[in-house]
């Protein structure tokens, strides 16, 4: 098997990125959640405080890690928002995961940023692989407020 190479995406890998976002989403049974098109993707990866690094094997996408940039208004600088780390199947323990989390460990290490993210509880798999990372695990209820559950209030009523 050839080597895997990290790099940056680019505003030309959105198809790539918007293909593996479905696949994670399919595969955590949200599939019906993600409504970003390939062009708004490559408006995504345009942004600066956007950063999806992709793994590649010969020249093909086999995984990413996904991150947003933000301000951490506890400390007043900034943070690293993990979103997703996903490997595609058939290149899954071959070392792609841990070096997608290194190379987005090598980007926050310049500004010391803390990296962060959540997981499913019973997904003992990646908690075990963070861990393995050095990463401690925190036990957080993740709340969801969608418009249309805070829409009335919104309004006054």
């Amino acid at each position: 098997m050839t080597e895997v190479t990290i790099r940056r995406a680019t505003p030309d890998d959105a198809a790539d990125v918007a293909a593996m976002v479905r696949e994670i989403a399919a595969h955590e049974g949200q599939a019906a959640q993600v409504h970003v098109t390939d062009e708004q993707w490559r408006v995504l990866l345009a942004r600066p405080e956007v950063i999806v690094l992709l793994a590649e094997r010969g020249g093909r996408a086999v995984g990413y890690v996904s991150s947003v940039r933000q301000l951490h208004l506890w400390t007043g600088g900034d943070v690293l928002n993990l979103d997703d780390l996903y490997v595609r199947p058939g290149h899954r323990d071959a070392g792609a995961g841990r070096q997608l989390m290194a190379a987005l460990a090598a980007l926050a290490a310049p500004a010391q940023l803390l990296i962060r993210w959540g997981m499913e509880v019973d997904n003992a798999d990646a908690q075990r692989f963070y861990h393995r990372l050095g990463a401690t695990m925190r036990p957080k209820i993740l709340a969801v407020w969608p418009p249309s559950a805070y829409a009335d209030l919104a309004t006054g009523h």
